[in-house]
């Protein structure tokens, strides 16, 4: 199974807009971040997880050349705002994907971008996503897909763990009845957006702490924001990495 940060920005991006600090100067491509999103690969198909506003541009660096189901975490702009990025994918291969979410998420999606899921009173553009409602794990391409619960501030969104791997964005808190879900993990993307804290994300002290609960040996830190340079990775912890985009995971 191959993992691929296809971004690691938070909502604004980096460099954000309008913005000189040093990190949006920066000079290290590591520190130029699209929006938070994942490509997992595994038995031959592609599951994109999240179509973040800069999926276009993310698919063109990452030479994607399809995408076989989407898994949603919320319904955020910076998640979902890509989703007419599908558009290429379809033209090329005339099909419709398979899309997976929360019930809250889903229905936000389809009133938010109507035409992505049905055709329009006799149009002939065809839907490019068929939605599928998730409370519960299921299977996709022969692997079990675990969603997993989480707090958003004070509202939700959901992580994934597929086989020794998870994938926890956009999370301030793992409630107590999601920390089962992810014993014995390999490695761990995890919401970690600055050093100070915010209502609504992790920090990454607060990371960090969520990820010796659950005793990961491996913690990549995502969703990260101008406040913080890729260079900072050399003050966290043993077992403990900020995330760069094109980042790239090998699983057995």
């Amino acid at each position: 199974m191959k993992i691929t940060i296809l971004g690691c920005g938070t909502s604004t991006g980096v460099p954000m807009v309008g913005c000189s600090c040093p990190v949006c100067s920066s000079a290290d491509p590591r520190d130029t971040r699209t929006r938070a999103s994942i490509l997992i690969s595994y038995n031959d198909h592609t599951v994109l997880v999240d179509t973040s506003t800069d999926l276009r541009e993310q698919a063109l660096r990452q030479h994607i050349r399809r995408i076989d189901a989407v898994l949603f975490t919320h319904a955020h702009a910076d998640h979902v705002n890509g989703i007419d990025d599908l558009r290429g994918f379809h033209f090329l291969h005339k099909e419709i994907i398979p899309c997976f979410a929360a019930q809250a998420t889903l229905i936000t999606l389809q009133n938010a971008f109507s035409y992505i899921f049905n055709e329009q009173g006799g149009s002939g553009y065809s839907p490019l996503l068929a939605a599928h409602e998730i409370s519960a794990p299921f299977e996709l391409f022969g692997r079990a897909v675990i969603p997993v619960p989480l707090l958003h501030g004070k509202t939700f969104s959901l992580g994934y763990r597929i086989g020794n791997f998870a994938y926890l964005t956009d999370c301030s808190a793992i409630p107590e009845q999601s920390l089962h879900l992810l014993h014995g993990l390999e490695l761990l993307v995890i919401d970690g957006l600055r050093w100070t804290g915010h209502p609504f994300h992790f920090n990454i002290p607060g990371a960090i702490a969520a990820a010796r609960q659950i005793k990961v040996p491996r913690t990549v830190m995502t969703h990260l924001t101008h406040e913080i340079a890729y260079s900072e990775g050399n003050r966290l912890p043993p077992g403990f990495e900020l995330a760069y985009d094109g980042m790239e995971f090998d699983l057995t």
